[in-house]
């Protein structure tokens, strides 16, 4: 088991091991002294992992209640967190109370947001199911949901009581799916571990890796979290370094909501990672071997490069990025494998890296394709 603490305004643990659905009960009570417990799940994952939480719960003294919405980005919505606020007013929780949030992104974004307004908010767990939630959105806080505007608009920063990462969990999930985990895991090698890059080269993180070797999937994901442990630990609330994990977000958030949420978001930010680093290398301020590494690793992992929106479209959506400031935006630049900054971009500047960078994942795409 890997175990990694979070020093944050609430400091938690981040465990990483297998079997650990059966334990949350006793975890939780060992974390919380409340009676009530809310799972919120989605219609993928409750029937899958949702009775041995629950049975876990109910054997630590909760009474518990399961709480499941429909799947997929789309119902990532305003209705969805209300109707959930009112159904952790109905079972008639209170302060001390529970909240379990048991699924992938986002699951995990809509119940830590419900948990973080209740009552002006209450304790919540994240048990992640999907490796981009194990790597990337279980840990850090970042509560969401999307607007009509853009993706994750309205939120709070509320960090979990604990993340139980339960590997096991990843053998339920498509080749798809496990491989737009994998667009976050290359994310973070990029920004800030050019070793692991060159590890993910010689060994990619596949799910034939997960059905040969537990542990070193185990291991990888552990230290994904290290990475995104260091820089919320810096910036918990991402006034500075915490924006270097949004390398490849501002123009992948752009795809996803120009392409209607079609295409994963681990591809999205793979499409957006190709594309700042393709303009970086032709404003000369990157290693010009950067875009095709990280096209060749995110080709052997199974992600698509391939995308229909037009770039105008795309600069549009992008245009909501929480990252922009008037008539600006901060983007995360590559210099090379492991070393990225934080660049103020005038718009009109980005709409011409967009347009390049984009122009130039159409390119890797056509490729990948001939080969």
């Amino acid at each position: 088991m890997y175990s990694l603490d979070i020093q944050a305004s609430k400091p938690y643990q981040v465990l990483i091991d297998t079997f650990l659905l059966e334990r949350a009960g006793e975890i939780a009570r060992s974390l919380n002294a409340g009676r009530r417990t809310l799972i919120i799940s989605d219609s993928n994952v409750a029937p899958l992992y949702a009775e041995p939480v629950k049975s876990g719960l109910q054997a630590a003294g909760y009474t518990c209640e399961l709480a499941v919405f429909s799947a997929g980005e789309e119902h990532k919505r305003a209705e969805t967190y209300i109707s959930l606020l009112e159904k952790a007013a109905s079972f008639e929780m209170t302060r001390s109370d529970l909240i379990i949030a048991l699924g992938g992104g986002v699951v995990g974004d809509v119940a830590g947001f419900v948990a973080a307004t209740y009552m002006r908010g209450i304790d919540f767990i994240q048990i992640p199911t999907t490796l981009l939630a194990m790597v990337d959105s279980s840990v850090g806080g970042k509560t969401a949901i999307d607007l009509e505007a853009g993706k994750n608009l309205a939120g709070a920063f509320w960090q979990p009581r604990a993340v139980l990462a339960d590997v096991g969990c990843l053998g339920t999930l498509t080749d798809e799916q496990f491989a737009d985990g994998c667009g976050e895991v290359i994310k973070h090698a990029v920004i800030a571990d050019s070793e692991l890059f060159e590890e993910l080269e010689k060994t990619p993180l596949t799910p034939e890796l997960l059905k040969q070797d537990l542990s070193r999937v185990a291991y990888l994901i552990a230290r994904n979290i290290d990475i995104k442990r260091a820089v919320v630990e810096a910036d918990e609330r991402e006034s500075n370094m915490r924006k270097l994990l949004n390398f490849g977000h501002s123009i992948g958030h752009g795809v996803e909501a120009a392409e209607s949420y079609r295409l994963g978001h681990g591809t999205c930010v793979g499409i957006g990672m190709v594309a700042i680093a393709s303009a970086s290398v032709t404003a000369e301020v990157c290693e010009p071997d950067v875009p095709d590494r990280i096209a060749a690793l995110l080709r052997n992992h199974g992600l698509s490069l391939h995308f229909q929106a037009d770039a105008q479209n795309i600069y549009n959506e992008a245009l909501h990025d929480k990252k922009r400031a008037g008539n600006s935006i901060d983007l995360v630049v590559p210099r090379a494998i492991g070393a990225v900054s934080i660049a103020p971009t005038p718009l009109d500047e980005f709409k011409k890296i967009l347009e390049v960078g984009l122009a130039c994942v159409h390119a890797y795409a056509g490729d990948i394709e001939d080969e």
